[in-house]
Parts: structure tokens; C-alpha cells; sequence
């Protein structure tokens, strides 16, 4: 949403806003009862429009998901290649090869603090409305269901991250130490009922000057994502049809378009400007040539056998699972839509230039045309921080802005699409598959594939249908922040996530002359990624409450499988 968002922080700051405390501290505050706030529309959509930002910070352009990791980097789709701790480096190996250094004292997955601090701005303006607003009942219905989806979408944060649990609170003379977390029933229901409220007082549509705000469908899209997590599936499935027969949204013609906002399939979406606020994912994503201090993540084979062939049919990787290598050409064009989408491959054309993913070579000059590597390949732990470069042969085209060709002067604008009409159908799918509508369930997997033209089996049922939802989420939401959150409900991370290791294709370049030109051609080697197993704990099933709650609250308890 490009309302103006550059004149709220000026404003927030009128107001004194502070930063998170070490632990939820529900002391009431004045800093954002000032009268002010609610003497003009104007000065109240300026605050509101910090709520919108949350979208952006749990987001993959964000940093609070996973402290600027992505989670797809805890499973088998992404490899970070840096073997050196922090952020966008070496943060999600450590995860999976010594998940055991998450504990109640630190872990990087959690937002415990900051997204409590965020609720009680939230509870704060609902308060501030019921004492300072001279608006109308339906102008403050407005601003109660913005205010009260944003609250739903923060508790939602913490209910997937604590097994479905978190404090709930709505009045300011709460404090920390009188509450202890609610069952996991009690909280879902509170953010269903948050979304409902939502979804039946937020218009269809925003007048021009407020374009971009969060709507009724979009309260119900979310709902559809929030009561999987729930397995509320009646209540996924009810939000999803009513996204649906809204008939105010379409799938994008081409897959390629369907993360960029501004087009049909996109239901609630942050537009980011140049000027700001911006993000850095082009950076992070960069090829070795593009930027000097990219961040070397990478999607995995794993994730890029999970492509069918265009025609729907499986495809056989087994001539390049050799560890002497191969020159015969991998299948990479003979792929479905979404793979040339997602994945720069070596040979896929990226801003007018072909592609090379090889290892780095000599190269004479007086040779011509003199090749030039876009990307470039390094083996995993040859480097501590091998920057842009690849240790799986591949590159993420997802998210990125193919335009911005300054990444060292230029921050990325790219928006970030939060729930599109696609993963919709794929909730109202899994909905319908667990409540034993197979028929419906394959309708809903159709709808997505048909986009890309595969076919779609009418008679899947059963664990065969399951296996296909899981597939299609996997491929379509690549990226997206989905998977591991997924696995984690489907209680299949131990199963899946435990004894395997990520691999890739070494690329390395043969020079061949022909009549003085090189020509070229290549060996492709099959590489572990990893060097040793990954594995998730079942404990990481739910994070453990952080010491520093846990020493403030005296209600409060720790979780069982956290208590050793």
C-alpha cells in the first residue's frame, strides 16, 4: 500500500513510539491516546497504516519469520552456502544440523516480544478509539476491523510458533503477570473471531484514495490459512468459497505474474517504493557478478526434481545422480512452467544474458565470444562466506525484480504479495480433503494446475490425494514462506526433515574451439550440499517460551517437551 507510509513514521515518532522491552509487558501506556490522532480521518488512516507494515515484517522481505532467514532454509528446498553463523548466512545450517541449540534462552525463530508489543498498540488504538473518537459508527467499525484483522494476523504468528497457544488480551489494565497462556481452542477461536468481525465489517472494495487496504475477502483468505493451522476444516473450507464466489479475483494468465501485486490474483499485498520503504531480497538473492556481498542461498536439486515434465509425467534424474558426472544436458527446458519461473538454471536467460552457474575458469581473451559467468558455482565449506555464489548449481528467480540492474545503489520495490487467489484454492483443497470431499478437493488442485497445463487425475483420493496437495503447495508457494510451517502442522517434519542432506549440480565448463570461437560444453556432477544429515526435533513442533517471559510472568508455564 503506497499511502503514504514515508509521513507515519514521522508521525509515529510525534507520538513517542519506543522500542520492544525484553519481555510482554502489558503496562498501560498514553503514547497513542494524544486526542490528535483522532481529530481528522487523515491523521487516523496515518496510524493504521502502521499496522500494515506487520505484512512486511513476517514476510520473506522481512526479519521477523526467521530472523531474516528463510524458513524454507530449514528444509530440503534451500541451502545457504555460508558455514559462518548469522543472519542470511550460516543461521539455518545450524538449525538443521544442531537443532539443539534452540532453547527457552535463544532461538531465532521466535517473536515473542515484538509481536505482543505490536498487539498492544493494537489494543491501544480500539482503546483510544472508544475514548477520543467523534467519528461515526460505521467509521469506527471500519477502524475497529483493520485494527482487529492485523491483531488476528500477529496472534496467528504466535499460535503457529507455540503449539496454537498465546496470552490473550484485550484490556489495557492487563499486566503480564496475571495471565497465562490460553488452550490452544480458546486462541484459535479468538482469532477466528477477530477475522470474522473483520470480514463482515471491511467494504468489498476501498475507495481510490484508500486503495490497498485490507478487505472482506482478504479477512476471509486469511481465515482459510489461519483454520488449517487450526484444523478447523469446515470453517477453512466456509472462508475459502466466500473467496471464491466472490468472483473479484482470477489466477494470472502466466505463473510469473502471480507474486507480482497489482494484477487479479493478488487479495492482500505491501507495495514497497524506492524511496522507501524498501527491501534488500534482489541483493540477498544476487549472482556472484550482480552485487559483491550476496548472500550465497540458493534453491536445492531436491526442490528442482520436484517439477514435473510439462506434460504432467515424472521426469528421471537418475543419469545425473552420479558422482563421476555427465555430460548429457539436464531435462531443465522439458520442465513445467513454474521451474523457469522460480529457478535460474545454468542455460536460463536472466536480464538479456545466458546463464552460467559453472565453476570459475581461465578464460582466453583472444578467444571470442569470451564467456562471461552470471552466477557462479563453489562447493559447500570451501568458503566461509562464499558471497553470490552457488553451492547447488541453481539460483532464485522468485521475488526478484529482473528491471533493478543497480543492486549496489538501488534498494529493491518488489511487492510483497501476501495471500493470493492460488494458495486459496490450495486451502480450500486441504479443507475439502480432510472432511472426505475428494471430488471438491481435486476441483479446487485443478483450478491451480490448469494454469500452468498440467492435468489434473479426477479419481485421486485417499493418501494419494494428500501426497498431490502437498506437492502442489510445495511447488506453487515455493518461496513464499509456507513449506516448513506446513510440514510442522502436518506433524511430517520429524519424518521427512530428519537423516537426509540437501544436494546439487557442480557445473563445470569444457572448453571447446571451434574455427577459433569457444563453443563450450559441460559436465554436471551430482554434490552433497550438506556433509552430514540434517534433523528436526519433535520438540521443535512447538517453540519453547523464552526465559526472560518466563521470569516475568508468574502465571505462565513452560512447555512440557521444553522442560530438561
Amino acid at each position: 500500500m503506497k499511502t503514504r507510509i514515508s509521513i507515519l513514521f514521522a508521525l509515529l515518532a510525534a507520538f513517542g513510539i519506543a522500542g520492544c522491552s525484553d519481555y510482554l509487558d502489558l503496562t498501560p501506556t498514553d503514547r497513542i491516546t494524544d486526542k490528535s490522532v483522532w481529530e481528522k480521518e487523515e491523521y487516523t488512516d496515518l496510524y493504521v497504516n502502521n499496522f500494515y507494515e506487520y505484512l512486511n515484517i513476517y514476510g520473506p522481505f522481512g526479519s521477523e519469520q526467521f530472523n531474516g532467514n528463510l524458513t524454507e532454509g530449514l528444509t530440503d528446498t534451500f541451502k545457504y552456502g555460508s558455514t559462518q553463523l548469522g543472519s542470511r548466512a550460516g543461521d539455518c545450517n545450524h538449525y538443521v544440523f544442531s537443532p539443539e541449540v534452540i532453547s527457552p534462552s535463544g532461538n531465532l525463530l521466535d517473536c515473542w516480544a515484538p509481536t505482543y508489543e505490536r498487539i498492544r498498540r493494537i489494543n491501544e488504538f480500539l482503546d483510544a478509539m472508544t475514548k477520543y473518537s467523534h467519528y461515526s459508527s460505521e467509521v469506527n467499525t471500519r477502524y475497529e476491523a483493520q485494527a482487529r484483522f492485523f491483531r488476528a494476523f500477529l496472534y496467528f504468528q504466535l499460535a503457529r510458533r507455540y503449539n496454537g497457544r498465546a496470552i490473550i488480551y484485550t484490556s489495557l489494565d492487563q499486566i503480564v503477570r496475571d495471565i497465562d497462556l490460553a488452550s490452544a481452542a480458546a486462541t484459535w477461536q479468538f482469532i477466528y473471531d477477530d477475522l470474522m468481525f473483520a470480514a463482515q465489517n471491511l467494504p468489498d472494495e476501498w475507495t481510490s484514495a484508500h486503495k490497498g487496504r485490507t478487505t472482506s475477502a482478504a479477512a476471509y483468505a486469511m481465515l482459510s490459512r489461519v483454520m488449517l493451522y487450526a484444523e478447523r476444516w469446515n470453517d477453512a473450507k466456509a472462508a475459502a468459497e466466500m473467496v471464491l464466489a466472490s468472483g473479484k479475483y482470477s489466477l494470472t494468465g502466466k505463473y510469473a505474474d502471480a507474486w507480482k501485486g497489482g494484477n487479479p490474483e493478488s487479495i492482500l499485498e505491501f507495495n514497497y517504493l524506492v524511496t522507501g520503504p524498501n527491501h534488500s531480497w534482489d541483493r540477498y538473492m544476487s549472482m556472484f557478478w550482480e552485487y559483491p556481498n550476496g548472500s550465497a542461498s540458493t534453491p536445492t536439486q531436491e526442490m528442482v526434481e520436484e517439477y514435473e515434465a510439462a506434460d504432467g509425467t515424472p521426469v528421471d534424474w537418475s543419469p545425473w545422480h552420479t558422482a563421476e558426472g555427465t555430460t548429457q544436458y539436464p531435462p531443465y527446458e522439458q520442465l513445467e512452467p513454474r521451474f523457469a519461473a522460480t529457478i535460474l538454471y545454468n542455460g536460463a536467460t536472466w536480464q538479456g544474458k545466458t546463464v552460467e552457474n559453472c565453476a570459475i575458469v581461465k578464460r582466453d581473451e583472444q578467444i571470442k565470444p569470451a564467456r562471461v559467468n552470471i552466477g557462479t558455482y563453489t562447493d559447500y565449506d570451501s568458503e566461509p562466506y562464499p558471497y553470490g555464489k552457488t553451492v547447488t548449481g541453481y539460483y532464485l528467480r522468485k521475488l526478484r525484480q529482473e528491471s533493478l540492474t543497480d543492486l549496489s545503489n538501488v534498494a529493491s520495490s518488489s511487492t510483497w504479495v501476501e495471500i493470493r487467489l492460488a494458495e486459496v484454492y490450495l486451502n480450500h483443497a486441504e479443507a475439502c480433503y480432510q472432511l472426505g470431499l475428494s471430488g471438491d478437493a481435486v476441483q479446487s488442485l485443478k483450478a491451480v494446475r490448469d494454469r500452468v497445463g498440467l492435468p489434473t487425475d479426477s479419481s485421486l483420493s485417499g493418501e494419494a490425494l494428500f501426497a498431490a496437495l502437498r506437492h502442489e503447495r510445495k511447488v506453487e508457494l515455493s518461496y513464499e514462506g509456507h513449506l516448513w510451517w506446513d510440514m510442522r502442522r502436518w506433524r511430517l517434519a520429524q519424518q521427512d526433515y530428519t537423516g537426509y542432506r540437501t544436494h546439487g549440480i557442480k557445473i563445470d565448463l569444457i572448453d571447446i574451439y571451434v574455427d577459433g570461437y569457444q563453443a563450450g560444453n559441460y559436465k554436471f556432477t551430482y554434490v552433497d550440499c550438506d556433509g552430514q544429515d540434517r534433523k528436526f526435533l519433535p520438540r521443535m513442533y512447538s517453540l519453547p517460551v523464552p526465559d526472560s517471559e518466563l521470569q516475568n510472568n508468574s502465571k505462565i508455564r513452560q512447555f512440557d517437551e521444553w522442560n530438561f
